[in-house]
C-alpha cells in the first residue's frame, strides 16, 4: 500500500504546477493533502478528479485557508471529519478514512510563526490532540497519520539548528512533545525507520533559494501505530519537481 502526504499550500496552485499530473503516475492507494486553501465546491473541475479515486474534504470555515483532503482508491468504511474542538474543526485540520481496523488520517497542525497568540493556540491544539493520540493507541486500530506537524524533531531534521532555537517549529517544548509521542507513547516516525540520513527536508522557505540549496526543515510526517513499524517497506521525499513550498512524502507499507 502506497501512501503519499503533501502540503499543497493551495491545491489549485499546486495543480497548476503539475502536482496531479505527477500524482496520478505514482500508483498510490491513498493521498493525504493539507492546506488545500479551497472549498470543495471550487474543485469540481476535471483537473481535481480522477475515475480511480474517491475524494473527501474537510474545509476551513474561512475561505482560502487551511483545509485537508484524502484521495483514495478504496472506498472507506467511514470518514470522520474533525476532532471535536473548535481550533481543529473550524479550521479544517483533521480528516480520517477508516478501512477495517486501519485508519489513515490527513492532519494539519497549526503554525505558530505569526506570533505569540497563534503559538499559544498551537500549544493548546497539541495538548488536546495528545489526549486523542493516547486514546487512539489504546483503541486497537492501526493508524497512519499523515500531515504537516509544523515541528522538526531532531537536529538532523533542520539545516540551521542553532539559528532556529527560538523559532516556532523548532522550540524545545515543541520537540519535547514529539519526544513524548515517539519515545514514551510509542508512535513511530515512519520515514526514520528506514532513512537515517541528514539533509532530508520537506519544507523550504521561499527566501534565499532555500529549495535549490536544500536548506529546509522536515516537518511533514507519516506517524504510525507501533504495530506498523515492521510493515514499512520504502520511504522517499520527492523533490524532482516543485509543486509547493513542501515536498511530497511517499511511504510504502506491506498491508
Amino acid at each position: 500500500m502506497r501512501v503519499i502526504t503533501f502540503n499543497a499550500n493551495g491545491i489549485r496552485s499546486a495543480t497548476k504546477k503539475g502536482f496531479f499530473d505527477w500524482f496520478y503516475q505514482q500508483n498510490a492507494d491513498v493521498l493525504c493533502i493539507q492546506e488545500t486553501k479551497a472549498q470543495e465546491h471550487q474543485l469540481d473541475g476535471d483537473l481535481f478528479k480522477h475515475p480511480d479515486y474517491q475524494r473527501y474534504f474537510f474545509d476551513a470555515h474561512k475561505p482560502g485557508y487551511s483545509g485537508v483532503s484524502i484521495y483514495t482508491k478504496k472506498v472507506p468504511d467511514q470518514v470522520i471529519k474533525g476532532l471535536g474542538f473548535p481550533l481543529c474543526d473550524t479550521e479544517g485540520r483533521y480528516i480520517e478514512a477508516q478501512y477495517g481496523d486501519v485508519s489513515i488520517v490527513s492532519l494539519y497542525l497549526p503554525s505558530g510563526s505569526s506570533g505569540d497568540v497563534r503559538q499559544a493556540e498551537k500549544i493548546k491544539f497539541m495538548q488536546r490532540y495528545q489526549e486523542i493520540l493516547e486514546q487512539q493507541l489504546k483503541s486497537g486500530r492501526r493508524y497512519i497519520i499523515c500531515g504537516d506537524f509544523n515541528i522538526v524533531h531532531k537536529k538532523i531534521d533542520i539545516k540551521n539548528w542553532a539559528g532556529n532555537q527560538k523559532s516556532s517549529g523548532c522550540l524545545p517544548e515543541e520537540r519535547a512533545w514529539l519526544d513524548y509521542l515517539f519515545e514514551m507513547l510509542g508512535w513511530v516516525d515512519a520515514f526514520r525507520v528506514l532513512n537515517h540520513e541528514p539533509d532530508q527536508y520537506t519544507w523550504f522557505s521561499e527566501r534565499s533559494k532555500a529549495w535549490d540549496k536544500n536548506v529546509g526543515w522536515r516537518i511533514d510526517y507519516q506517524m504510525v501505530s507501533p504495530v506498523l513499524r515492521d510493515k514499512i517497506t520504502s520511504v522517499a521525499i520527492y523533490r524532482g519537481q516543485k509543486f509547493s513550498d513542501h515536498a511530497p512524502v511517499i511511504i510504502d507499507y506491506d498491508i
